[in-house]
């Protein structure tokens, strides 16, 4: 498995999400609270179904919160929302190109217990693709009902969290007359897993880590 420094020196980051704002909601704030360290950071950013007028949002998105990355690549497919299973050749491929000239530190993207199709599909591509890489799967409050018990926190300031909820204002008006899409959900699923491991100012996302390995060489 890939090791993550967690000293000094480059971290290459990869972030999947299947919509614009998926990743922005799931780890937003662990990009934030990460990028703010200082530490020279290059972000891949990849986004399957961000066509037409969300493509913008999506683009904006990525350059909110991923401003401070020492370098910023985006990718954003058209595949139709809600559709990526039944294109799943299409989008196999896509995966497999990934593998080009790419080599992560850590991955960013969905978990596997999400009830959303699209997710489920980039997590298991993801992981079929990068078998020997550190992932951390984020969650996505939906209608669904899916949250579960993660096992894996990253704690964020009261200044991040709150940097986190303007950006998603800013950079996805589409989504703002969603009843879901609110600052008190998105603050509430953070104070609820920054309670869960004791954050000192409150807040935290939380992840899925399916596997891990430790070494002190």
């Amino acid at each position: 498995m890939k090791n993550l420094g967690l000293g000094e020196g480059v971290l290459n980051v990869l972030c999947l999400g299947a919509h614009p704002d998926d990743i922005e909601i799931g780890c937003g704030g662990a990009l934030l609270e990460t990028l703010g360290q200082g530490r020279e950071i290059h972000l891949r950013w990849v986004v399957f179904a961000a066509g037409g007028a969300r493509r913008a949002e999506a683009r904006a998105g990525a350059e909110t919160f991923g401003k401070r990355a020492s370098s910023l690549q985006t990718v954003f497919h058209e595949f139709e929302d809600g559709f990526l299973p039944y294109e799943g050749e299409a989008v196999k491929r896509r995966f497999e190109e990934l593998k080009d000239g790419t080599n992560p530190d850590l991955i960013l993207t969905h978990w596997s217990g999400d009830l959303h199709q699209d997710h489920r599909l980039v997590n298991q591509l993801c992981l079929n693709t990068f078998r020997d890489h550190l992932i951390l799967e984020f969650e996505i409050p939906k209608y669904d009902g899916d949250l579960g018990r993660p096992n894996f926190y990253l704690p964020l300031s009261r200044a991040t969290m709150q940097a986190k909820v303007d950006g998603l204002k800013s950079c996805f008006p589409s989504q703002s007359k969603k009843d879901w899409f609110d600052e008190e959900l998105f603050r509430g699923l953070a104070r609820i897993r920054g309670m869960e491991c004791r954050a000192d100012d409150g807040y935290a996302e939380a992840f899925y880590l399916r596997k891990a390995r430790l070494s002190f060489s």
